[in-house]
C-alpha cells in the first residue's frame, strides 16, 4: 500500500518556517495576540509552533504525526470568536505570500480558508442561542 501524495508541493521545512513566521506576527498582533497569549505561555510558544507544523505536516504531507483536535480545542477557548478568523486569514496569507512560491502559497491558502471555515462554524454556532439557526 502506497501512501497519498501530498496535497501540493512544499516541504516539511517550508511548513515549518510559515508556522515560525506566523507566530512572530501573531505575537505582536493587538487583534489575536492576547487571544493566543491567553492560552499559549511565553515559554511554551516553541512547543505550540512544533504543534500546529505537525498539524499543517499532517494536513498537506499526510504524515500522521499529529494527534490533536483543533475544533475542540477551538471551541473550548471561550475567548476566540468568530470574526477573529479573517484576521488570522489575513496574517497567514501574508506569511504565505512572503515564504512561499506564488503556486504553493495560494494552495495553502485555499486549505488554511477551507479549515478556517470550518473552525469559525463550529465556534459561531456553540456561541448562537439555542434557538437560532446554523451559520453556513
Amino acid at each position: 500500500m502506497t501512501a497519498q501524495p501530498p496535497r501540493f508541493d512544499i516541504t516539511p521545512a517550508q511548513i515549518d518556517q510559515v508556522v515560525t513566521k506566523f507566530y512572530a506576527k501573531v505575537r505582536t498582533d493587538p487583534v489575536i495576540g492576547p487571544v493566543f497569549a491567553a492560552h499559549v505561555p511565553a515559554d511554551g510558544w516553541p512547543e505550540h509552533e512544533e504543534k500546529i507544523a505537525r498539524f499543517w505536516r499532517n494536513a498537506i504531507l499526510r504524515e500522521r504525526s499529529y494527534d490533536g483536535n483543533p475544533m475542540q480545542k477551538h471551541m473550548a477557548a471561550r475567548d476566540v470568536k468568530g470574526e477573529h478568523f479573517p484576521h488570522w486569514l489575513y496574517l497567514f496569507d501574508t506569511t504565505l505570500a512572503a515564504e512561499l512560491p506564488r503556486d504553493t502559497a495560494r494552495a495553502f491558502s485555499a486549505l488554511a480558508h477551507r479549515i478556517a471555515r470550518g473552525l469559525r462554524m463550529g465556534v459561531e454556532d456553540l456561541r448562537a442561542p439555542a434557538n437560532a439557526p446554523p451559520s453556513l
